[in-house]
C-alpha cells in the first residue's frame, strides 16, 4: 500500500513593499510605501499601533512577543509578522515591508535591496493562524516588555523623525 503524505501547504506570493516614515507634529507617524499607499499610524496602550490609510482601511498591529506581530483589519481579517531585523518584516499574506528610513536616499535603496535579498531565507515564516490562547502564551513568555510604552502619540522613544526602531511599530 503506498504511503500517504500530506501536501506541502502553498506559499504565498512574495511581494515587497518598501516605506519610509515620517514623525509628524502631532506625534502620529506617516508611512508611506513605494506602492503609493500611506498609512496613518498612533500608538495606543501596551504597544498596539492603531492605523488607517488612503483606501479607508484601518486596523491595528499588535506585538504578540520580541518579534510576532498581529495585524487585525477592520474587517475582521487577520495576519501575522515576523520582524526580521534591518527594518524587515515578513508577512503571512507573503508581503515583505522593508523600512527605507534607516538609510537614507539611493544608498539606503541599494542596503535595503541587499540586505532584503540577502537575509530573506534568515526570517522564519510566521504563523498563518494563532489561536487566542497560543497568542496570549506568546504575550506572557514576553513579560513586560511592552508594559509602561507610552499610552500616547509620543514617538520620541523611537528616536525622531524618520526611526521606528527598525521594526513595524512605526
Amino acid at each position: 500500500m503506498p504511503e500517504l503524505t500530506q501536501p506541502e501547504p502553498a506559499q504565498p506570493e512574495r511581494r515587497v513593499f518598501h516605506y519610509v516614515d515620517e514623525l509628524l507634529t502631532d506625534g502620529t507617524v506617516c508611512r508611506r510605501y513605494t506602492d503609493g499607499r500611506t498609512e496613518w499610524r498612533s500608538r495606543g496602550e501596551s504597544g498596539v499601533v492603531f492605523w488607517r490609510d488612503d483606501h479607508g482601511m484601518t486596523g491595528t498591529d499588535e506585538p504578540l512577543g520580541r518579534d510576532l506581530i498581529k495585524r487585525t483589519y477592520g474587517d475582521g481579517r487577520v495576519i501575522y509578522g515576523r520582524e526580521g531585523g534591518y527594518g524587515r518584516t515578513l508577512w503571512s499574506d507573503g508581503a515583505l515591508t522593508t523600512n527605507r528610513s534607516q538609510f537614507g536616499g539611493r544608498l539606503g535603496g541599494i542596503l535595503t535591496a541587499v540586505a532584503g535579498a540577502a537575509l530573506l531565507g534568515s526570517i522564519a515564516l510566521p504563523p498563518d493562524f494563532l489561536t487566542p490562547e497560543q497568542e496570549q502564551a506568546l504575550q506572557v513568555d514576553a513579560g513586560d516588555e511592552f508594559v509602561g510604552a507610552d499610552g500616547g502619540s509620543d514617538y520620541g522613544d523611537w528616536g525622531g523623525p524618520g526611526d521606528d526602531g527598525g521594526g513595524d511599530f512605526g
